[in-house]
Order: C-alpha cells, then structure tokens, then sequence
C-alpha cells in the first residue's frame, strides 16, 4: 500500500478509471453480442438499423482511448462485411 498522499490518490483516480473503461467495454461488446446475434437469427432489418449504434459506440470508446483506433477500425470493418454478407442472402 502507498504511503505518500499522491499515490493513494493515484490508486483512487486509477480504480474510477478502470471501473470506467471496463464498463465501456462491456457495453460496445454488449452491443456487438446483440449485432451479430440479429444476423444469425436472420433479422437483416434489425441489423441495419443497430449498425450505425454499434459503429458510434465502437468510435466513442477510441476516441476516449478506452480502445486503440486501428482495433475499433478492425471491429467496425468485420461488423460491415458481416451485415453485407447478410444482405446479399
């Protein structure tokens, strides 16, 4: 355990911001679990219209750093060939 005042407050902000970031996480993949379950049960329709949520989530996580931004591009990217494929059945 830290001794000095400045450390004990950096554990502090330290545990907020990791509570913060993992609750993030766990919605954009809350989000993407609904996206790709609405392709596989066949809801082409559902899909489309969570896509551009998912995508906003995905961008906001980036850019608040909580998620690199070539991950977030590789996630949007794998989400658009998976609703394009779905629409071309």
């Amino acid at each position: 355990m830290a001794n000095v005042k400045s450390a004990i407050k950096r554990i502090k902000v330290t545990e907020a911001k990791t509570l913060r970031n993992r609750m993030v996480k766990s919605s954009v993949k809350t989000f993407i679990k609904k996206f790709e379950e609405a392709i596989v049960t066949g809801n082409v329709d559902d899909a489309k219209k969570m896509y551009p949520r998912v995508s906003h989530a995905i961008d906001k996580a980036a850019a608040k750093g909580i998620l690199h931004k070539n991950t977030a591009s590789r996630k949007k990217s794998k989400l658009a060939i998976k609703l394009n494929k779905a629409v071309a059945q």
